[in-house]
């Protein structure tokens, strides 16, 4: 009987454990990408930007429960020469643009010349997801 009990608590333990290392686990499928703006796109300021999608979810920073697991929040990275630390929660200044609400589009004020462009989703703390949802890097010319 002993052995049983301690055989069901460590399964249970390793369960538990495995559960928590992939609750912010984007399925294999998922990305991030930008909606009608492409790579080498000529554009006047500001620039509608739209945020896409798939196999993942969108909720604000902050979100408590199980739906955290499952989501996270856009972050627009602009003018970046490398990302930022993906182990550590992602910076908020004019370079790293934070949507806490769950925004899904917005409009940016961009001086002429060529920008970079690249999503990156966070969770509710702003950290990056393992492995991360990361848009391609795209450019841009505003004229």
């Amino acid at each position: 009987m002993y052995i049983h009990v301690v055989t069901t608590v460590t399964s249970l333990l390793l369960l538990m454990a495995a559960s928590i290392a992939t609750a912010h686990t984007p399925p294999e499928e998922a990305r991030v990408f930008f909606v009608g703006l492409a790579d080498g796109a000529v554009v006047t300021s500001p620039v509608k930007v739209k945020f896409g999608i798939d196999g993942f979810g969108i909720t604000p920073a902050g979100t408590k429960g199980k739906r955290r697991h499952t989501a996270g929040h856009h972050h627009l990275l602009i003018d970046l020469n490398r990302v930022p630390d993906l182990d550590e929660p992602i910076p908020s200044d004019a370079q790293h643009i934070h949507f806490d609400q769950g925004e899904t589009e917005t409009r940016l004020e961009l001086p002429p010349g060529q920008h970079t462009l690249q999503l990156l989703l966070g969770d509710e703390t702003h950290e990056p997801h393992d492995p991360p949802l990361i848009s391609e890097r795209i450019t841009v010319t505003v004229q």
